[in-house]
């Protein structure tokens, strides 16, 4: 427990380049959560949602206040407010209609958020979400149940705007 209480794992740059770009999570990091769901829509559809922060308020209520650096491209930073959690987080992985990754820090903790699109057989899509966190006491105010039902709610929001 004191492990995990006091976890700080790879520096950012090193999570980003290492870890997020080569489509990896950090498998030490106290909090780790995996969602997957099926929304009945194109994957051009949930790709164009994903792709485009400004609208991530439309996904997610508690998204707002999302500034881009620059486009939606590889290594490109952006901002952005989830909840009370200012983040600042860059983009990794920009693979239009399989890939979109970023890093992020929000008060110290480290993340890795995935999300793997995958066209069915019937045109529908298939995506999976995926998530590590790490930092010190981070584990005192968050804990996977959290990023778990987080998780969850982003994709379920995804779901609705898809299929609307």
């Amino acid at each position: 427990m004191f492990d995990r209480l006091l976890y700080r794992g790879p520096s950012l740059e090193v999570l980003h380049e290492e870890y997020a770009k080569k489509g990896r999570l950090d498998e030490r990091a106290p909090l780790i959560a995996v969602h997957e769901i099926r929304i009945e829509a194109p994957v051009e559809r949930v790709w164009k949602l994903l792709s485009d922060p400004a609208g991530w308020g439309l996904l997610d209520p508690a998204i707002r206040d999302i500034r881009l650096d620059s486009t939606v491209a590889v290594d490109a930073g952006f901002t952005w407010k989830n909840g009370m959690a200012r983040i600042k987080s860059r983009f990794a992985v920009i693979q239009p209609r399989r890939e979109i990754t970023w890093t992020g820090v929000s008060a110290g903790a480290h993340a890795v958020h995935r999300h793997l699109l995958e066209e069915t057989a019937d045109g529908a899509t298939q995506v999976r979400t995926e998530e590590s966190m790490g930092g010190p006491l981070l584990v005192l105010f968050f804990n996977n149940a959290k990023l778990q039902a987080t998780l969850e709610k982003w994709l379920a929001g995804l779901k609705r705007a898809a299929e609307a």
